[in-house]
């Protein structure tokens, strides 16, 4: 069997690959790989990040945002979050961001991985998962980044406040508020 077709056989459709773990299906590696692209069997997602392509019926599906992520980070230990989650929560939000947010301890800056954008930030804690009252602090603690109306974020804020859990939002403040974020809950619970 040719090192690309073993290289091709080792890779299983839908998953994402560091080249480092490719290393040891093919002896050219890099040469392999390359046959591979140009052929569409594989696609080159960033640098040193590979994805074999799984059909679906409409062609071939893109990766997991959370395979992806995972790939590039070569660890579990992240919280993916998107600035569209804060629309979810009904204090007015209507814009529609194209990048995804990586709360994590490895990596920061801004990265354009299988042509999507992320923003790495490195965190001192992050919930396992996302949950709106998370979010809310989380949309506090990114209040100014966003290009919305903040203002009606504010005013909606105070006839909202009873669809969140009290106990958990107070949590989620100490574990993962910044200064402003404390100030404008604690203002709006008081």
């Amino acid at each position: 069997m040719k090192n690309v077709e073993k290289l091709k056989n080792g890779m299983r459709p839908g998953k994402v690959y560091r080249r480092l773990e490719l290393a040891e299906l093919s002896t050219a590696v890099d040469r392999d790989l390359k046959a591979l692209v140009t052929s569409g069997e594989v696609r080159k997602l960033s640098g040193g990040l590979y994805y074999r392509p799984q059909k679906n019926a409409f062609g071939s599906a893109p990766p997991e945002d959370r395979d992806l992520v995972r790939s590039f980070l070569k660890t579990d230990d992240f919280l993916l979050t998107s600035y569209n989650h804060f629309n979810r929560l009904g204090l007015g939000l209507t814009q529609v961001y194209n990048n995804y947010v990586v709360y994590n301890h490895k990596r920061a800056g801004d990265f354009t991985l299988g042509g999507k954008r992320f923003t790495f930030r490195l965190v001192p804690t992050y919930p396992a998962k996302l949950s709106k009252e998370f979010l809310l602090v989380d949309l506090f603690n990114n209040l100014k980044r966003l290009p919305d109306n903040t203002a009606s974020v504010l005013k909606n804020l105070g006839t909202n406040l009873k669809a969140f859990d009290h106990d958990k939002v107070k949590d989620c403040l100490e574990r993962y508020g910044n200064p402003g974020a404390r100030r404008v809950l604690q203002e709006a619970y008081a």
